[in-house]
C-alpha cells in the first residue's frame, strides 16, 4: 500500500526545533545540531545554505515584483522638479506631463474627500510655476483625481503606478525629505 505524502509546514525553523527538543527532553542535541538535522532533513545541506536559499528566493520575488522601468522617462521627469522635489516647470511634452502628474498624486491623502481650495494648496505647495488649476484639471482627465460635476468632492484615485512613476515617487521623496524645516506628507506606493 503506497504512501501518502503529508505535507509538514513550519512558520519558523526555530520554533519547530525548540518544541522538538523538548520533546525529545534530556536526550536532545544542541540546539544548532537540531537545525542543521531538520535543515538536512528538508534537503539542504546545513541551516546556513536553507538560510541563503530562502534569502535569494526572496530577492528573486521582489525583483519579479518590480518590473524594470525606463530610466530615460525617469530622468527626463527628474530634470521637471528642482532640489527639494518641487515641480519647477509644466513639461511640454504630455508623456512627460503625465509621469510628473504621478509625483504630485503621490502627495495627496489616499481615502479622503477634499474641496477645490485644499486641492489647490497641496498642489501649489509641491510647484513653483503658480497654477494649481492647470494641475488638477489635468490630474482630472488623467484619472489620478476624481471630481464631483459641480467641482467640490475632490477624490484621488487609488490605482498602481507604472514602473516609471513608481521609481519617480521613489526619487522625489528623498528630495521632499531635505526639504528645509517643514512637514511634507509623501504617501509611498
Amino acid at each position: 500500500m503506497p504512501k501518502t505524502p503529508l505535507p509538514l509546514r513550519a512558520g519558523d525553523l526555530t520554533t519547530f526545533v525548540r518544541a522538538l527538543s523538548k520533546q525529545l527532553g534530556d536526550a536532545s542535541p544542541s540546539h544548532l545540531t537540531l537545525m542543521n538535522m531538520a535543515a538536512r532533513a528538508a534537503g539542504y545541506q546545513n541551516v546556513q545554505h536553507m538560510r541563503s536559499a530562502h534569502a535569494a528566493a526572496q530577492r528573486l520575488i521582489r525583483a519579479a515584483d518590480d518590473p524594470p522601468h525606463d530610466a530615460r522617462a525617469v530622468e527626463r521627469a527628474l530634470h521637471q522638479f528642482d532640489a527639494t522635489g518641487r515641480l519647477d516647470r509644466w513639461p511640454s511634452k504630455r508623456s512627460v506631463q503625465t509621469l510628473t502628474l504621478w509625483a504630485l498624486w503621490a502627495t495627496l491623502p489616499a481615502d479622503r474627500s477634499m474641496q477645490e481650495r485644499e486641492v489647490n494648496e497641496r498642489l501649489a505647495h509641491e510647484h513653483l510655476f503658480n497654477d494649481p488649476a492647470t494641475l488638477r484639471r489635468t490630474m482630472v482627465s488623467c484619472a489620478l483625481l476624481s471630481r464631483r460635476r459641480d467641482g467640490t468632492d475632490y477624490r484621488r484615485i487609488e490605482q498602481g503606478p507604472s514602473a516609471e512613476a513608481k521609481a519617480l515617487i521613489s526619487a522625489l521623496a528623498a528630495r521632499r525629505r531635505a526639504r528645509p524645516q517643514e512637514a511634507v506628507e509623501v504617501i509611498h506606493v
